[in-house]
């Protein structure tokens, strides 16, 4: 009899904008198949931007080629008005409410920096979330999660579909719940704090599913993958260098320091944990394991990340911004090189896109025989 083939789990992380570096990635990966329509990836995780990418995964999973192409195509065209209001009425209403809290006027708290509005009706318009349970059943696809941050208790939920044999989990601060996935979800994961409104699920409303994840790779362990693909959207192992900065940084500085600290460092320290845990798990005896009754075993990880700062790209495309949101970002000093950080994660713009999809192409390249290795393909 032949051992069960190993289910390759997925994991697109977080990031606004960002998460067309993923595209790029995905695109190189397609194009490395012998057979591109075969989906390679039983178990598809997604977070924040990277659920919107997941959930597209998951619906067209029966084609990999078919959904590569819908992603490409999506992200390839993007407007910064497909996913929040960007005309002038909307801009002003919303300076106005917040103008109107600060200075006393107003007791009504405004929801949000943003209206993401169209992103929920291009999503309700472009995704059959009924084809994802079909996946399922059909075994094209095992299972499919998306992360979202409660703001009431506090709790990292994954919210999942899978087949029969996997279980919900709970752990601390943590838990897998097992629900058919709708639009709601994938709002509610790319909320990003302040910009974007939270969204209530049942009973609770819920965040961008990048805060408080302190273990970005568990909801793919749980859901049974043997072997994990993980997609960034920062550089992982490169030190920046320390400067001095005798100037008080902008609102936006501080504010992209934030959505560092959300997106990017969770993954960096369960990306070591993972590993070190293998390398434990080297040194123990197979028969010892089994004798003892450890549930653990050995999850190989390759982690793809960025070659290049991607904030790095983003002042060459800030013009493509809209005009009121370029005026916006302008007061808080988001138009600078200090408040690139920022600025990366809005902007949904063409340009920007395409060069980060670019980049995770050639950088996913640039790495073909370990990708086809992990995979399992012959080279």
């Amino acid at each position: 009899m032949s051992p069960p083939r190993p289910k390759t789990g997925l994991i697109l992380t977080g990031g606004g904008a960002r998460a067309a570096y993923q595209i790029g990635v995905l695109k190189a990966v397609r194009d490395l198949l012998p057979s591109p329509e075969q989906n390679p990836f039983a178990i598809v995780c997604g977070t924040s931007a990277g659920a919107v990418n997941a959930a597209t995964l998951a619906v067209f999973a029966d084609n990999f080629d078919l959904a590569v192409q819908n992603l490409l195509d999506t992200w390839e065209n993007m407007r910064a008005h497909f996913v929040y209001r960007s005309d002038p009425f909307s801009i002003a209403r919303t300076g106005a409410r917040w103008l109107g809290v600060m200075m006393l006027l107003s007791r009504r708290s405004p929801r949000s920096l943003l209206d993401n509005t169209p992103l929920a009706e291009l999503l309700s318009k472009t995704l059959d979330f009924g084809r994802i349970q079909e996946n399922i059943d059909s075994g094209v696809l095992y299972a499919v999660s998306i992360t979202c941050s409660g703001y009431s208790s506090g709790q990292s939920v994954s919210f999942y579909q899978g087949g029969p044999g996997v279980e919900a989990w709970e752990r601390t601060h943590r838990l897998g719940c097992a629900t058919p996935l709708r639009v709601e979800h994938l709002m509610a994961s790319s909320a990003l704090p302040f910009i974007f409104p939270a969204v209530m699920i049942n009973r609770e409303y819920f965040g961008d599913g990048s805060m408080r994840q302190i273990s970005p790779i568990s909801p793919a362990v749980h859901l049974g993958s043997d072997r994990v693909m993980v997609i960034g959207t920062g550089r992982r192992d490169a030190e920046p260098p320390r400067v001095s900065g005798s100037v008080y940084p902008s609102l936006a500085q501080i504010a992209g320091h934030a959505m560092n600290s959300i997106f990017l460092d969770s993954l960096n320290v369960d990306i070591e944990r993972m590993r070190r845990i293998n390398r434990t798990i080297a040194l123990i005896p197979p028969d010892t394991l089994r004798r003892g009754g450890v549930p653990l075993h050995k999850i190989d990880v390759l982690v793809i990340s960025p070659s290049q700062p991607i904030e790095q790209y983003a002042p060459r495309y800030l013009n493509e911004l809209p005009r009121t949101l370029r005026f916006l970002l302008r007061g808080i000093g988001a138009m600078n090189t200090n408040g690139a950080n920022l600025v990366s994660y809005l902007l949904f713009e063409r340009g920007f896109c395409r060069a980060l999809i670019d980049l995770g192409y050639q950088d996913t390249l640039a790495r073909r025989t370990e990708v086809l290795e992990f995979l399992g393909v012959a080279n």
